[in-house]
């Protein structure tokens, strides 16, 4: 592309910076860096919290598993849209209200307090099993990234990692919480401008749903949403539509349900985040699907630049730079949010729990900085494999946070009985069960994240059963928070 987009993605950057430099001051405390200060109003809340869930793989990974395998493939989008709806009316309220009540800022030490845990253990591993499994998840952003600047500007792969790694980290480095959320914002609005305007124009210019049904029959692709292109369609089908699952134990979107300002805010943002993801996704599928009738002879390396490759064949350079923006936008209002909680992981559930617990707050809020360049360093060595699928990093990381937390979430919202053994003991199973499933090969039959939560349910159900709540201290607490839902 030319000039034009560079400039345009220039400018881009620079106000991304400006953002972090503007928030710099206003995170001086630790629960300014890391919640905000638990005063984000509705549209923030709403759009930074599903801008950070639809990565680089709603405008890259889903249209490229669609152009490859048709309509079979959009039940992914429909059981994240379900899960979208079940998270905001089931989980954001309570969450919201027992977080502040238990006085936690972090998904670890919401659990340590919930469960009044007198081992640490909780908090410890939760901490551990978020670095591992969001390190990988940054890495798909940061393949994503690679994959754009490369198409984009010819740019060496390698270089346009480290070249959109660099921007991303130094924006969170320095704004924390508010810089990201306040960039999620905007991003979430280009976002979806990008995915309404881009495949209307697109059909469009190939003459309507006609050419890519030829497409489709010359392709021998299946025209049904239940052709799923597998042996056993019902399996694939309840596997995909399983990622809904994964809402419930994703800390970067918890995080912004306690950052709300209050709980109508938070009803309010839930309206909002609905109704963008529905666009967002119906969106997707229909960029995959027109993409058909566009490229008939992409292969599936390039499958995953299908809306790269949309707008440079119907935009002037100026208004295509900002679409292709749309795209960065996606991937870097993802790992902004994970480099964040990931940090929070380090700091407030590992460096002030074990290795030093009178830091200072000055103190802590250096370390979360230094931890964002440490855990973005090493998702940078990840994303160097120039071959990566974005759509099969993030099943596998998305799997495992929903597996080892949403289970542990949900007891903790809607069960008086469950102990913090038993959330420790279901939190471990369900993690090491979807490792081994996806190790063993299993999850090329069923989606791991299936086995890895059901283990977690079925262990913490077992364990209340016959070994419940006897504290008297965590009882009344959830009670409280019962009555305050009324």
């Amino acid at each position: 592309m030319s000039t034009e987009v560079l400039v345009t993605f220039v400018v881009y950057f620079i106000a991304l910076i400006a953002i972090g430099l503007y928030f710099f001051r206003k995170s001086s405390s630790i629960d300014d860096y890391l919640l905000g200060g638990r005063a984000m109003g509705s549209w923030v809340t709403a759009l930074s919290a599903q801008a950070s869930d639809m990565s680089g793989w709603l405008l890259m990974g889903l249209p490229g598993a669609i152009y490859l395998g048709g309509l079979g493939n959009s039940w992914i989008a429909m059981g994240l849209f379900a899960g979208t709806i079940l998270n905001w009316t089931l989980v954001s309220a309570p969450l919201r209200i027992y977080t502040e009540k238990v006085e936690a800022i972090t998904l670890p030490c919401f659990f340590e307090e919930r469960f009044k845990d007198p081992t640490g253990l909780l908090r410890t591993v939760s901490a551990i099993i978020i670095l591992f499994f969001f390190t990988i998840y940054a890495s798909s952003g940061l393949v994503a990234a690679g994959k754009l600047f490369n198409s984009i500007f010819d740019v060496n792969y390698h270089t346009a990692v480290i070249i959109g790694g660099v921007v991303i980290i130094l924006y969170t480095f320095l704004g924390g919480f508010l810089a990201v959320c306040w960039t999620d914002l905007f991003q979430g609005l280009l976002m979806v401008i990008a995915i309404i305007i881009v495949p209307i124009l697109g059909l469009k210019s190939i003459g309507g749903l006609q050419a890519v049904a030829n497409q489709m029959y010359l392709r021998s692709m299946p025209f049904s949403i239940f052709d799923t292109g597998t042996r056993i369609p019902s399996l694939a089908i309840i596997s995909t539509l399983a990622w809904g699952l994964g809402y419930f134990g994703q800390p970067h979107i918890l995080t912004r349900f306690m950052s709300a300002k209050s709980i109508p805010k938070l009803r309010q943002a839930s309206a909002i985040a609905i109704v963008w993801v529905f666009i967002s996704l119906v969106g997707a599928i229909f960029v995959g699907t027109v993409s058909i009738g566009m490229f008939p002879d992409l292969d599936k390396p390039q499958a995953e630049k299908v809306f790269i490759f949309m707008i440079e064949s119907l935009f002037n350079p100026w208004v295509g730079g900002i679409m292709l923006a749309a795209i960065m936008s996606a991937i870097m209002s993802t790992i902004d949010s994970q480099l964040l909680v990931s940090s929070s992981a380090l700091t407030e559930d590992f460096y002030q729990k074990v290795i030093k617990k009178d830091a200072s707050e000055k103190e802590v809020v250096f370390v979360g900085r230094l931890c964002v360049m440490i855990i973005s360093a090493i998702a940078l060595v990840m994303a160097m494999d120039e071959d990566s699928s974005i759509l099969g990093i993030v099943a596998y990381a998305w799997g495992g946070l929903g597996a080892a937390f949403g289970p542990v979430v949900l007891f903790a919202l809607f069960s008086k009985k469950t102990t913090w053994f038993a959330a420790l003991a279901g939190m471990v199973v369900g993690t090491v069960v979807l490792v081994l499933w996806e190790r063993l090969g299993y999850g090329d039959v069923i989606y791991e994240i299936i086995p890895g939560f059901a283990a977690n349910c079925m262990l913490i159900w077992v364990i209340n059963t016959f070994s419940p709540q006897q504290n008297s201290q965590v009882i009344k607490t959830f009670e409280e928070v019962k009555t305050q839902l009324k």
